[in-house]
């Protein structure tokens, strides 16, 4: 058959596979393999509620994040409180890992879950990205309704009125949790424990009168006080003097050898692509030692130190392997 046309004719299915071809030679020119992470908002998930420590500092990092990630990259904080931080905890770990969920992990709430029951999660399922808090643990009264002003006042009237003293914390086997029945044993008292999905439902009780005494970080105590909030901490469970409260004095000054303190880091959902994994590092890295972010951090009252994902593990082991202890000795379950 002779060709009508100027050129020959080209078979159809040689004409197809010339057309991909060529598609794709000018597809390849013209966009990357695939788009540069972050190419849409990242959720951060926060395993409690509004208003709380995790929450304030997540908030307050997340647009530091987002600038050295590049790529006008956004951070969105989702608060998923309830069980003492599981339910936050098993979303996070149970998430696509392809570094757009990430989330708080907090100690020792992350550890002693799946150690008093069988939890959904273990915090090997996570990549870790890096430590950025620890926050010793403290007491704290309302300043206008209470006449408890330290340790010996507390041990005192509990020892007086056995089962008076309602505790808040953030929830069972949490650090405030573990630091009451510390202070339980150590002052031969009974309190009565009363669990919240949060410091800021315990801030709001122990402002209002509902309970007797708040068990929560120093830092959350300071940050609260300086809102208004009508408490005073009776004191701080670390080593020495926290630097957010130089003038609050520790449990072992009063007689307690009570140490007892919270991690606040990053975690993202185990198997990250390695190339995004190092990115969320270095980034982390980065806004955790900016000098905007910790100016903002220290007037919240945030006693940071930053871990990197090696140390940060380390640092997880060894205390799981000690809260496994306790437990052996004495279950705080209820």
């Amino acid at each position: 058959m002779k060709s009508t046309g100027k050129f020959p004719r080209i078979g159809g299915g040689r004409r197809l596979a010339m057309a991909a071809v060529a598609l794709a030679v000018c597809g390849a020119a013209m966009s990357p393999a695939h788009a540069a992470y972050p190419d849409h908002p990242i959720n951060m998930i926060v395993a409690y509620g509004p208003g709380g420590g995790t929450d304030l500092i997540a908030r307050a990092l997340a647009p530091y994040i987002g600038k050295y990630l590049g790529n006008d990259a956004r951070i969105v904080v989702l608060n998923r409180p309830g069980a003492g931080g599981e339910i936050g905890f098993s979303e996070l770990t149970r998430a696509k890992p392809d570094g757009y969920t990430i989330g708080f992990i907090n100690t020792p709430n992350l550890l002693t879950i799946p150690i008093e029951r069988k939890a959904q999660y273990h915090w090997t399922d996570l990549d870790l990205i890096g430590n950025l808090i620890d926050d010793p643990d403290s007491f704290a009264v309302n300043s206008e309704k209470s006449d408890i002003k330290t340790l010996a006042d507390l041990a005192k009237y509990a020892k007086s009125h056995p089962g008076d003293v309602s505790v808040g914390t953030t929830g069972k086997g949490s650090d405030d949790h573990l630091a009451m029945l510390a202070f339980e044993r150590a002052a031969g008292v009974d309190m009565l424990h009363i669990p919240y999905k949060g410091a800021g439902p315990v801030r709001t009780a122990i402002a209002g009168g509902e309970i007797k005494l708040a068990a929560m970080n120093i830092g959350e105590v300071k940050a609260y006080m300086a809102g208004g909030t009508p408490m005073v901490p009776l004191g701080v469970m670390s080593e020495k003097r926290s630097d957010v409260a130089p003038d609050v004095p520790t449990f072992k000054e009063q007689g307690y050898d009570i140490i007892m303190s919270s991690l606040r880091g990053i975690g993202a959902p185990k198997g990250l692509p390695e190339d995004v994994r190092k990115k969320l590092v270095e980034a982390v890295q980065k806004a955790a030692n900016d000098p905007e972010f910790v100016k903002k951090a220290k007037e919240m009252f945030a006693p940071l130190r930053y871990l990197g994902p090696d140390q940060y593990a380390q640092e997880l082991k060894q205390n799981e392997a000690m809260f496994q202890q306790v437990w052996k000795a004495t279950p705080w379950s209820e």
